[in-house]
């Protein structure tokens, strides 16, 4: 199967950020990523958004933000007055000095957690159109205060992830501020094709079974059984995408001990079989 294909963006490296405007989108460009933070607005369409490891439908109007290296995609089924903005800035915004000051905290956190993908909820996103359209038709300085409040409303605005914690198999690792936390992810990510309990994890930081159960679920907001599986399920969907083993031989080569219950769960994570996540991701790489 094909790699995502890499996108250079148009964003000039004297660019706080750029807007590209396109009322009469096409939907033809293939699953792609880029180095760059992404803002997507999608109205008066329908079809499937593709945004790492999510595959999801969107209709009517649509909202997400992406961090650096996501591959994704749109795939309207409307071929006439289709709409798209998308608003680019540079991967190095998380970098500048003033995302440091407490009132930058919210947008700091924003930029961070749209390393997963977000999708706005139904408000924020009409509320949000209006201003993404009111930026397409500005000019000058003003345009700047315009994006900052942009993202301050997206930050405190409902959203949703969309990619799985180990679709970048690091991020968990990278963000957490958890000595203890990084070990353990790290040897999950080296093992998740093993049996693993809780009780080999507990002891790899020398703690109890109850005190790391307890002590992982406050630092990870999920419990380790089900970051195990979210783990497993984001490494499948990986094979599925780029590779021709079986659904069986990916089952077992990613933990797995039983191809049904494996079926059941990838379907309850992820909306699909994982025959028909396989399908409709050939299908938009063929056909794009």
């Amino acid at each position: 199967m094909k790699d995502f294909q890499k996108e250079i963006t148009p964003l000039a490296s004297d660019d706080l950020f750029i807007v590209l405007n396109h009322p009469s989108a096409k939907f033809d460009y293939p699953v792609h990523h880029h180095s760059d933070f992404e803002i997507n607005l999608v109205i008066d369409t329908y079809g499937k958004r593709v945004v790492g490891d999510s595959i999801e439908d969107f209709s009517t109007l649509d909202l997400v933000m992406i961090g650096p290296n996501i591959p994704h995609a749109w795939f309207g089924e409307v071929e006439e007055n289709n709409h798209v903005v998308t608003i680019q800035f540079s991967d190095k915004l998380l970098n500048f000095p003033i995302l440091e000051k407490r009132l930058f905290n919210n947008i700091k956190n924003l930029l961070l957690e749209s390393q997963r993908g977000l999708v706005f909820s139904e408000k924020t996103q009409i509320a949000i159109k209006e201003k993404i359209l009111k930026l397409t038709k500005m000019q000058g300085f003003q345009t700047v205060l315009e994006f900052l409040s942009i993202l301050n409303e997206l930050a405190v605005s409902d959203r949703r992830v969309l990619v799985s914690n180990q679709y970048d198999s690091q991020l968990v690792v990278r963000t957490s501020k958890s000595r203890r936390i990084t070990m353990v992810c790290d040897y999950i990510e080296r093992n998740y094709a093993n049996p693993l309990n809780l009780c080999d994890v507990a002891s790899i930081v020398n703690m109890s079974e109850s005190a790391f159960s307890h002590f992982f679920k406050k630092r990870t907001n999920t419990s380790f059984k089900d970051y195990l599986t979210t783990v497993r399920i984001s490494h499948a969907c990986q094979l599925l995408t780029k590779t021709t083993h079986s659904v069986s031989e990916i089952c077992f080569a990613c933990g797995f001990n039983n191809v049904s219950n494996f079926i059941r769960i990838f379907k309850k994570k992820k909306g699909q079989r994982p025959s028909e996540y396989r399908a409709i991701i050939e299908q938009l790489l063929i056909k794009y």
